[in-house]
């Protein structure tokens, strides 16, 4: 038995608290091939909010809509508590996809256990999980080159953060955007070469003048209006990775994109890239990842709230700009 957050209603608009609900949850019993796991920290994500619309799921074949009154999903860690499941055992560290709650029953198809690398164990909810592979995989999609220019979108949240580092270690010339003068701060610590503040003005004006010669590779987080601005400064042969539309998740409303032929004219490349298909290629990218982070090149940037109250607040925080890098929750 432990608490478990749930879908109270669909939202209409922006998240709201009366959208949630948190009841005791029956956990079922142990069978064999199952385990008991503990959870000790939770992931908070955009992509959340388009799961809990009905008609318009984020990826459907991957992340189907959320039903209503039932334990919610996300990535979390935590340690076995009881196992009969060969493999595992109690006190081994695990990751998994069935988060919001304090308790999760698994198989060992639906964790892994954690390697003893010395890194904390949030990390595979952050740089080394789905954050880390979107940020990594995404960047590898638009076949970066040292030299060129890189504009990324929503640099201060988790995935974005993570790009911004890893396009410097890749010796390109990095415009960055993000919300309010704090975060342009954190993140031109984080090496981008020109940080623009999207609250402060029109993103295309601003980009057009951080790059009056264009850009090569455009990130993309956000959607709308950033993706507008990259579509009017793309260079013959831009390479655009678009990963998500935080802009649009809450209105629901489609993009008003007025530099769309640019992508004829300039012959832009646009590719969506997802994480989840390069799942047999994990292994490697942590492997990669763990070598930076232990080198001192790759900082793990996040906000983390305490308990399984904060789990609402934590999300609705992620659209309203009160936090910066990878948001997770200490059970």
């Amino acid at each position: 038995m432990g608490l478990a957050w749930h879908l109270a209603s669909r939202p209409q608009g922006p998240l709201k608290a009366s959208d949630f609900e948190l009841k005791e949850h029956k956990t079922p019993p142990l069978t064999d091939g199952t385990l008991l796991v503990r959870n000790h920290w939770l992931s908070v994500d955009p992509h959340m909010r388009s799961r809990m619309d009905a008609a318009q799921p984020y990826i459907k074949s991957t992340y189907p809509p959320y039903e209503l009154d039932v334990p919610l999903e996300g990535a979390g860690v935590g340690q076995v508590i009881e196992s009969r499941a060969e493999g595992f055992a109690p006190g081994d560290w695990v990751g998994h996809y069935a988060g919001w709650r304090e308790e999760s029953l698994l198989t060992p198809m639906t964790c892994w256990k954690l390697p003893s690398d010395g890194l904390p164990e949030r990390s595979y909810i952050g740089l080394l999980g789905h954050t880390g592979a979107t940020a990594y995989f995404g960047l590898r999609a638009a076949e970066p080159k040292a030299g060129e220019v890189i504009f990324v979108s929503g640099a201060g949240g988790a995935v974005g953060s993570t790009v911004v580092q890893l396009a410097k270690l890749k010796g390109m010339k990095v415009i960055a955007s993000t919300g309010g003068p704090k975060k342009v701060e954190l993140v031109r610590a984080l090496g981008a070469d020109i940080v623009l503040d999207y609250k402060a003005g029109p993103i295309l004006d601003q980009l057009g003048a951080a790059a009056p010669d264009g850009i090569d590779v455009y990130y993309d987080n956000v959607g709308g209006d950033h993706l507008d601005a990259a579509m009017a400064v793309g260079r013959v042969h831009a390479r655009f990775s678009t990963l998500g539309t935080i802009e649009n998740y809450n209105s629901g409303k489609p993009a008003e994109l007025k530099y769309l032929l640019n992508v004829v004219a300039q012959r832009i490349r646009i590719q969506g890239v997802v994480a989840t298909d390069y799942i047999p290629e994990f292994p490697a990218f942590r492997q990669e990842l763990t070598g930076l982070i232990k080198a001192g090149k790759l900082k793990l940037e996040e906000t983390i709230r305490e308990g399984m109250d904060a789990m609402p607040t934590a999300l609705m925080e992620l659209f309203t700009g009160g936090s910066f890098g990878k948001m997770v929750v200490r059970v």
